[in-house]
């Protein structure tokens, strides 16, 4: 691992996204997202996606520039097409509607079509419980999962997010995982350190179990986590970000790259509830009471989702700086330096 100032680390961000031809709305939406995760210590998530925004330029799969093109489906509903752009700049320029819509109306649904999802869902959801909004949010991408049981990829890796709002300043609950094993990103960096991985996270060409990330990664395909569980949720969100807000199935997204090794293009569904327009007056009283919930994490000495985050994130902005895989961050160099 190596340190960066804060300040080196957002322009790292700027002159990799500069150089591979993005406007300039896209850098500083886009850096802002992975310079969020990167400052929570998400390696897989954070200032490593450069290399995906880059990869996806190159490719040609991607819009350096594309505006979100909104439209107010009701009062309750928005629907945006991001026209091919990694999603940032849809987020920026359409939480604060979806907000406002929640905040009328008691619930209000964000469709996002032919988007990259750059980096977690925790971002998008974090702005939502800063509102006072409870959140979910759920993608797609490419087919790289197995469903239980079998050997060809059918589902994307298919995260799905969930954010709380908690009462008296306090950080919200926030959990985002992927609906594998692992997330891919952490597999490709197993690749990356020539490290293998545990048990249970992948299969190669033949369905077999493989440790192997570059087997799992080329050949071979991802398995969900909790058996039928983990691929029954990754079948839900195929549908939820999919067919329902009008976008494509993980399969459907791979044949639209063909071949052509880009971000995954496809659909964001996000939901957004207001506690105070469901509860009133009650409100405040419900949500002191759910703090039980909280404390039994505490009682029984068990980490709540996020609090490692929270943590990171508090240490990293006092000290002014983050940390990265010193093998990323060559990398982004090189490309830096490259013709």
């Amino acid at each position: 691992m190596i340190k960066l100032s804060m300040h080196d680390a957002e322009d790292l961000c700027t002159q990799v996204l500069a150089k591979s031809g993005y406007s300039t709305a896209h850098i500083a939406a886009i850096s802002d997202v992975l310079m969020q995760a990167q400052i929570d210590n998400c390696q897989s998530h954070g200032l490593y996606r450069l290399l995906n925004c880059v990869t996806s330029m190159q490719k040609a799969t991607v819009s350096a520039d594309a505006t979100p093109e909104i439209e107010h489906i009701s009062q309750a509903i928005l629907k945006v097409n991001a026209h091919n752009a990694m999603v940032p700049l849809t987020l920026q320029s359409c939480i604060p509607l979806l907000a406002e819509k929640a905040k009328d109306q008691g619930i209000a649904l964000l469709a996002i079509n032919n988007c990259v999802h750059t980096t977690a869902l925790w971002y998008e959801i974090e702005l939502l419980t800063q509102q006072g909004l409870v959140g979910i949010a759920c993608t797609s991408n490419h087919a790289w999962v197995v469903p239980e049981g079998g050997n060809r990829p059918l589902f994307g890796t298919n995260p799905m997010a969930f954010g709380w709002p908690r009462p008296n300043n306090q950080a919200p609950f926030i959990f985002d995982f992927s609906t594998t094993a692992m997330a891919r990103g952490d597999i490709e960096l197993h690749r990356k350190e020539g490290k293998l991985l545990p048990d249970g996270c992948g299969v190669d060409a033949d369905g077999t179990p493989s440790n192997d990330p570059a087997t799992i990664l080329t050949t071979g395909a991802m398995k969900t986590f909790g058996s039928h569980k983990g691929s029954a949720l990754a079948a839900m969100i195929e549908l939820l970000a999919g067919p329902l807000i009008g976008d494509v199935l993980s399969m459907e997204s791979q044949k639209k790259d063909a071949g052509a090794g880009g971000s995954p293009l496809g659909g964001e569904f996000i939901l957004a509830i207001s506690p105070e327009v469901l509860l009133g007056g009650a409100m405040q009283a419900y949500l002191e009471n759910a703090e039980q919930l909280f404390d039994g994490y505490a009682i029984q000495h068990v980490r709540l989702p996020s609090s490692r985050r929270y943590a990171a994130r508090a240490k990293n902005l006092e000290s002014g700086s983050i940390e990265m895989h010193a093998s990323v961050y060559q990398d982004l160099m090189a490309y830096l330096q490259s013709e």
